[in-house]
Parts: C-alpha cells; structure tokens; sequence
C-alpha cells in the first residue's frame, strides 16, 4: 500500500499507460482522471460491492479505513498562547 500527499493536477502513472490525475475536491471529496486502455477495467469499489449478493462474500472484500489516531508520544505538540490585552 502507498499514501501519498498529492496537489491538484499531478497524477500518478502505473506502468506505461496508465495515468491517473487528481482533479481537487473537498474535505471529504476527491476528484480524479483515470487515463487507461480500453482493455483495462477501471471500476468503484462501491460497484463492486453492489454487485455481490452475498453478505458472506462481501464480508470479505478488502476495507480501508483512515489510520488510527497516533499514541500521544508521537503527536506534535500545540501550545495555545494568550495574546497581549492592551
């Protein structure tokens, strides 16, 4: 698995033909441009899952979630600091 941090419009290319761009989004949101033959299928993995009838099954497909929250040893520390009232 690779986790990349990527800005709007650079893309990722996987092997010689196939490009994928990000296009921006939201908090939430990610818009891309997958580029690839037509021999290659390109699908959501939502798709994928609405397609599988049986619960078992989906059960097993791959999750991803969002990383877990770092032990407290290794988060930055934020230090709030009062202003002047003058």
């Amino acid at each position: 698995m690779l986790r990349l941090t990527v800005s709007t419009e650079e893309y990722l290319m996987i092997g010689d033909n196939v490009k994928i761009v990000f296009l921006g989004g939201s908090k939430n949101h990610l818009r891309i441009m997958v580029d690839a033959p037509k021999e290659i299928d390109v699908v959501r993995s939502k798709v994928i899952e609405n397609k599988i009838a049986d619960e078992e099954i989906r059960a097993t497909l791959p999750k991803y979630h969002a990383e877990p929250e770092l032990p407290e040893k290794y988060r930055k520390s934020r230090r709030i600091v009062a202003g002047n009232s003058n």
